[in-house]
This record gives structure tokens, C-alpha cells and sequence, in this order.
């Protein structure tokens, strides 16, 4: 099970099997064509799939209705930054209710996640075009200050320390007014926090100077390459990743259960739009406003929203959050963390991080 930074790297490289070519090609029962194309597009290289989608998420903001009606806030649907910081000083109750919720936890697919989706927005990136490290620029040192003082004020107690599932228990427990995540959360939350789920409203991930900021991710099924029972693998990943599959589910645990983000078919049956429409067509909205190859204010040379697509990124990203993880706990500044990501990154030559 891989993503969209493994993927094309693994591919590549020769490790994967070309699904199209092996087995989607001689296979129109899969129907490959159904599958959302931002999704698709993630998981190809060169045109041709080497993984297929169990679920996909784009990034987008939770908010509980009640609270805001009770504060006399109204969320708008394409949210600001500016917004969202307002909204979270005068929801925030300490020791009761927490004004916003962000990722803390240490991780380039955790607290960089959410945090590369700032980034972006407030015009900063990881390299120039001669790929030379951006992580000490204006843009990029405003948009970690911004999410961490964000956090360290109006965000829940021991953050440092939170990921999706503490976060989907905060706010499925009541004691996040907002929460920004990935946007299968809204069905961790319909499936467990039904009373919190009737209370929840939903927002396209904030933007600052971009149009869109949401993030773009999918856990997918791959072969590795040369392997002797590919055969019985595809078996097995094409009934994971098909509409079947999701018709299990439904019979078994209901429609809003059914894994989100992958087939387009999902978002026109009309048993999954009744059972899921509080948050289907948001979901679908958000994955369908990302552009992995345009995601930042200036050109980059690398592909990838809430990651870099580069091998030594996996190292980077790391570096970079556990100093942003420190500066939320407070152990150290956010300058400090940046300034270390600077070095990390320099290490490399322009044609180590490009592949030349």
C-alpha cells in the first residue's frame, strides 16, 4: 500500500508493475476510466497506472455549526487564513474548547501535511527553479509562524503530539470548534461521532494567495515488479479498489461508510448522495480543485502539495517537522527549525535533487 509520492518514484525505478499495460488493458471490468482523474493522475507514470485507489482525500475544514451559531459566526465556504484565525480567537475556550485544531505531531505526512498546504498558500515552496532550498525565505518563514502561532494560541493543549486520530477524537468529542484535515474525516466522523456529525459544517481548505490549497492524497495498491503470482495479486487489488467492493461495504456498514475519493461513479449513485450528502460533494470538490503540478504562487520544478517528489524529501520533510513540532511545544523557534531544513536541504547538489 503506497501513495502518490511513492508511486512515480517507484516506478521509476522499475519496482512496480504497469497496471494498465498487465492487467487493466485486458481487464474493462475494472473500468480504470471511472476513477477521478486528480486521483488517477497521482498514482500514473508516463500515462499508465501502477496503483489503483482503496480511498482518496483532498484537505478541508471542519467546523461545529453549533458553536459558531452560538458565537454568531458565519463559515464562509472558500474560507480565508485571515478568516479562520479570527474565527478560532473568538471560538477559543481554554480548558473547554479548543478555537481550531491543527496537526502537531512530527511527520512529513503529518503536522507538513497541513502545514505545506499554508505554505503554499502564502506563496512559499521548498526550492526555486534552479532548486535551490527556499525554507529561510519571507514567504515560507510567514507561513510556519503563522500556523504554529496559530496553534500555540487558539489550538488544543499537548498539539505537538496530535495527528489525525487524536484530532478526530478532540473533535469528535466536542472540544474542537474547528478542525483542518484530510477530507475523509468526514466519514470517521459520521460513522463514529454520529451527535457531533449532525452539528458539523465543512469549508474548502483556507487559502491565502492561491485559489485552492487543499492537499491531494490516496492510499493505493501496487505489485511490486517480477513477482511470481502477480496474477492472484491483481485478484485481489482489483476487487479492493472496485465498485463492488464498495457495494459490500455499504450492505455491511452502510453507504456513508464506503471508502471516499476514488470512482466518480460513487458521487452519482443516489443511495451514496442521500447517505453522504453533508459531505459528498465538498469531498468531491476538493479533490477536484488541486493541481499537484501547479500548487504553489511561483513555478517549482517538482511536483506534489503537501510533499516534495523527490527520494530525499521522505529525510527533509522529517527535518523540517520535527523542528516545526519542537517550535509547538516550544522547545525551540521556528526560525531554528527552518534554518536546520536549510542546511538538510543545501546538502544536496541541483542534480541530486533533480535526478540528473
Amino acid at each position: 500500500m503506497i501513495g502518490p509520492y511513492e508511486t512515480p518514484l517507484f516506478a521509476k525505478n522499475g519496482w512496480l508493475t504497469n497496471l494498465s499495460k498487465q492487467f487493466i488493458a485486458s481487464d474493462p471490468g475494472y473500468n480504470a476510466s471511472d476513477l477521478l482523474p486528480p486521483i488517477a493522475k497521482s498514482l500514473s507514470y508516463k500515462g499508465d497506472l501502477y496503483a489503483v485507489p482503496f480511498y482518496g482525500e483532498s484537505s478541508m475544514m471542519f467546523y461545529n455549526k453549533t458553536l459558531f451559531a452560538k458565537a454568531g459566526l458565519t463559515m464562509p465556504q472558500h474560507p480565508t487564513w485571515a478568516q479562520i484565525q479570527t474565527f478560532a480567537a473568538k471560538l477559543n475556550q481554554p480548558g473547554k474548547t479548543s478555537g481550531i485544531c491543527l496537526r502537531g505531531l512530527a511527520g512529513w505526512g503529518d503536522n507538513m501535511a497541513a502545514l505545506d498546504t499554508v505554505v503554499n498558500t502564502f506563496g512559499g515552496q521548498w526550492f526555486n527553479m534552479n532548486w535551490k532550498p527556499q525554507l529561510t525565505s519571507p514567504a515560507f518563514v510567514n507561513a510556519a509562524n503563522f500556523y504554529v502561532n496559530l496553534v500555540r494560541r487558539y489550538g488544543e493543549p499537548g498539539a505537538s503530539n496530535d495527528s489525525f486520530n487524536q484530532l478526530l477524537t478532540l473533535y469528535g468529542q466536542g472540544k474542537c470548534a474547528m478542525w483542518y484535515d484530510a477530507t475523509v474525516a468526514a466519514t470517521s466522523i459520521a460513522t463514529t461521532y454520529p451527535s457531533v456529525f449532525a452539528q458539523t459544517g465543512y469549508a474548502l481548505a483556507p487559502v491565502n494567495l492561491t485559489k485552492s490549497s487543499g492537499w491531494l492524497w490516496t492510499w493505493a495498491l501496487g505489485i511490486p515488479q517480477g513477482v511470481s503470482n502477480s496474477g492472484a495479486a491483481w485478484k485481489f487489488v482489483s476487487w479492493a479498489t472496485s465498485k463492488q467492493y464498495d457495494q459490500l461495504v455499504a450492505a455491511k456498514y452502510g453507504w456513508s461508510a464506503v471508502p471516499p475519493g476514488t470512482r466518480t461513479s460513487l458521487y452519482s449513485d443516489p443511495q451514496y448522495q442521500q447517505a453522504a450528502k453533508a459531505f459528498a460533494s465538498i469531498t468531491l470538490a476538493s479533490i477536484n480543485s488541486v493541481d499537484p503540478e501547479h500548487a504553489t504562487l511561483n513555478p517549482v520544478p517538482y511536483v506534489g502539495i503537501q510533499y516534495v517528489d523527490i527520494p530525499q524529501f521522505e529525510s527533509l520533510g522529517l527535518t523540517v517537522a520535527q523542528g516545526i513540532s519542537g517550535a509547538i511545544a516550544g522547545t525551540e523557534s521556528v526560525s531554528q527549525a527552518l534554518q536546520a531544513g536549510q542546511s538538510a536541504a543545501a546538502q544536496y547538489t541541483p542534480a541530486q535533487l533533480s535526478g540528473g
